[in-house]
């Protein structure tokens, strides 16, 4: 998992409520068995104007010209800021790995849903909770001035605004750890590869036939 430490990106709004995981990244596509290949499909339905299918070249599909990600001025976004309950529906965790594979790498909301919320930590992606007041402004500035962009600085917990101003969240301490450190699930227990290899090779001294292939 790529580490987080300090991001300045382009900011897109997401001018809606309530964005279920369905709409981050349709059902149809959940029929991968890789974990890679999801940016081009994510927010399909409102991306795109015809329906979209697994394994379609998007240079085929029609792009729609009202979506905000497909507008020039947001090319290259990273941060993306939402509305409440951003997230919310079913628990897949391909809508973190849609949004991460796009290129976001923090969002921005007055509120997450749970699930979709501590999946995002878990691929690298930095969900930060603001108040709602601070989301309108920057949604405000945002449509206010193109090019707008933002720093999130996670080591000290604040978002810098253009004009030098700084916006503090909170981030749970192990969360900001495995952030920090580019450790997933995988990579926290393969701190400890030398401490299991010596385990199986002592448990295979006193247990040998554990190591017999049938």
């Amino acid at each position: 998992m790529e580490k987080f430490t300090l991001h300045k990106g382009l900011v897109a709004p997401m001018d809606r409520d309530n964005v279920d995981t369905d709409a981050i990244i349709p059902k149809q596509f959940l029929k991968s068995i890789k974990r890679t290949g999801f940016g081009p499909n994510l927010f399909d339905e409102w991306r795109y104007l015809d329906k979209g299918e697994p394994g379609q070249d998007p240079s085929s599909r029609k792009p729609n010209p009202d979506f905000v990600l497909n507008q020039a001025r947001y090319a290259g976004a990273s941060i993306l800021i939402a509305r409440s309950n951003f997230g919310c529906g079913s628990s897949r965790e391909h809508a973190p790995w849609a949004l991460e594979q796009y290129g976001f790498r923090a969002l921005i909301a007055p509120s997450f849903a749970d699930i979709f919320f501590n999946n995002c930590f878990k691929n690298g992606v930095l969900p930060i909770v603001l108040p709602e007041s601070q989301v309108a402004r920057l949604f405000d500035e945002v449509h206010a001035f193109p090019g707008y962009q933002l720093t999130v600085d996670l080591a000290r917990q604040v978002v810098l605004k253009p004009d030098g101003s700084e916006l503090p969240f909170d981030v749970q301490p192990f969360r900001k750890y495995c952030l920090l450190n580019g450790f997933d699930d995988i990579g926290l227990t393969l701190r400890h590869a030398e401490k299991i290899k010596a385990f199986e090779a002592e448990r295979l001294l006193v247990k040998p036939w554990l190591g017999r292939r049938i």
